[in-house]
């Protein structure tokens, strides 16, 4: 087992490391820059190390400062949490190399699995089928052209590297591709060093679908699958487990295909394979696979019993993967909600201020992993999600019901929040019937301005 962890985050997820890394008796050490000097994980961790001013790329992106903290405070090992440097090839062989382990899989299998490309070159291998598009990447708009030929109109540029929905264009006519190549490539550059592009033929009426893994390297399990079909600008802001819309058959089927690629890349740790579920023909496409933990994991906890978290540090200490596949059985459902300090009725702008008075929600089947307490200020530097409020019920018409009284109940004082959002959508006949899909909560936002002021 691991004896002292430095966790390379901040925010809720920070959090949630420390807590599951105590709980197993792992010591633990938080970094932070110095706009998070009174944030809740510096408070929670043993020890704390400033590594650096505001900016991530001078304290959360600086790999030689986070090294450096663990080696100073006598760590054996570093959790890279999500966003930041948890999906970056040379963090992880970094840390090996200084002799530390990295609590998540080998730089060779984030580079193979982060690279869209040679993802679905590896997913096409173990058997998955994948979206109809390009095989390789496409490097020039004269490429770009002849995948055309294949995939028609209309079709989704995305870059080759990164998420979070940056690097990405929808393009239904020639004149908009000709536009939209350029500036995908020019985002995908920008917000990840690099400007390589794929296509694939947009699915009409498309469910995003992933499956959870734990993998130590030989074996794999899935711990069944999240729907996150609720997005805006291609951003999850709800999700589910497990997902309606999914027969029992083609749910096995879509939870196999997953272990067998976690299996066919000697995957490590946990881990995500993507999908989309094409509604009207009743089939899935293998999209991705995120090399990391992920925002919604939760929900999978809820359903499952399962602490991620706690398995991924047992299995990067060495430990071989504890459960069978037949150990893992599903309980009723669950829905996570994305807390944001955003203004949902001035186009979601940020919103950093003060926390006043916070009143949690508790009960029965809530949880609410954050990082928040009165008079916490809100720093402006990063990514803007305070909290996940995480429902479980026996059935999901029970978890939709305990969600709506878990969010009157819920205040975040002084600042604007996404709590006015989850509260019309947990109202909608189309949310409580499950009947969305990917592009559906952005035509909701256009007709159902008023319902998020609050």
């Amino acid at each position: 087992m691991l004896k002292k962890l430095l966790v390379a985050n901040r925010g809720e997820i920070a959090v949630r490391i420390i807590r599951a890394a105590q709980d197993l008796g792992i010591a633990t050490v938080a970094v932070y820059s110095t706009a998070d000097e009174h944030a809740l994980h510096v408070r929670l961790a043993d020890e704390a190390v400033n590594i650096g001013p505001p900016a991530a790329k001078k304290s959360y992106l600086n790999i030689e400062a986070i090294i450096a903290a663990a080696h100073d405070t006598g760590c054996d090992s570093i959790h890279p949490g999500y966003g930041f440097l948890a999906e970056n090839a040379m963090f992880s062989d970094a840390v090996k190399a200084a002799g530390l382990t990295f609590v998540g899989p080998s730089g060779d299998a984030i580079r193979l699995m982060g690279d869209k490309v040679s993802a679905r070159i590896a997913a096409a291998k173990a058997g998955l089928p994948v979206v109809p598009g390009s095989t390789g990447r496409l490097d020039s708009i004269e490429a770009a052209r002849q995948t055309l030929t294949q995939t028609g109109f209309p079709v989704m540029i995305k870059a080759a590297a990164g998420g979070g929905g940056r690097g990405i264009r929808i393009a239904n006519a020639i004149g908009e591709f000709e536009q939209a190549f350029p500036q995908a490539a020019a985002e995908a550059l920008a917000a990840f060093g690099d400007g390589g592009l794929y296509m694939e033929k947009v699915i009409g009426r498309a469910r995003h679908i992933e499956v959870q893994v734990l993998a130590d390297g030989k074996e794999a399990i899935h711990c069944y699958e999240r729907e996150c079909s609720l997005q805006r600008r291609r951003q999850k802001v709800w999700e589910e487990a497990p997902s309606r819309a999914l027969s029992s058959e083609l749910r096995e089927e879509l939870c196999a295909s997953a272990v067998a690629l976690a299996k066919e890349v000697g995957y490590s740790g946990a881990g995500t394979v993507e999908y989309l579920y094409d509604d009207d023909a009743d089939r899935f496409y293998f999209i991705e696979m995120n090399t990391r933990i992920q925002v919604e994991h939760p929900v999978t906890e809820a359903i499952t019993g399962i602490d991620l978290v706690a398995e991924m540090l047992r299995i990067a200490g060495g430990e071989p993967l504890r459960l069978k596949q037949s150990d893992v059985t599903v309980k009723g459902h669950a829905i996570e909600v994305r807390l944001n300090a955003e203004d949902p009725s001035k186009d979601f702008a940020p919103f950093p201020g003060t926390i006043g008075d916070l009143h949690i929600p508790g009960g029965p089947g809530v949880r609410f992993d954050a990082m928040l307490y009165s008079g916490y200020q809100i720093p402006p530097f990063y990514d803007s999600m305070l909290a996940k409020l995480i429902i479980h019920a026996e059935t999901r018409e029970a978890a939709m019901t305990r969600l709506k009284r878990a969010l009157r109940e819920l205040e975040i004082g002084n600042v604007k929040t996404t709590k006015p959002l989850f509260i019309a959508l947990a109202s909608d006949p189309s949310v409580q019937a499950g009947d969305v899909h990917t592009r559906w909560l952005e035509s909701w936002l256009n007709d159902n301005a008023t319902a998020l002021a609050g």
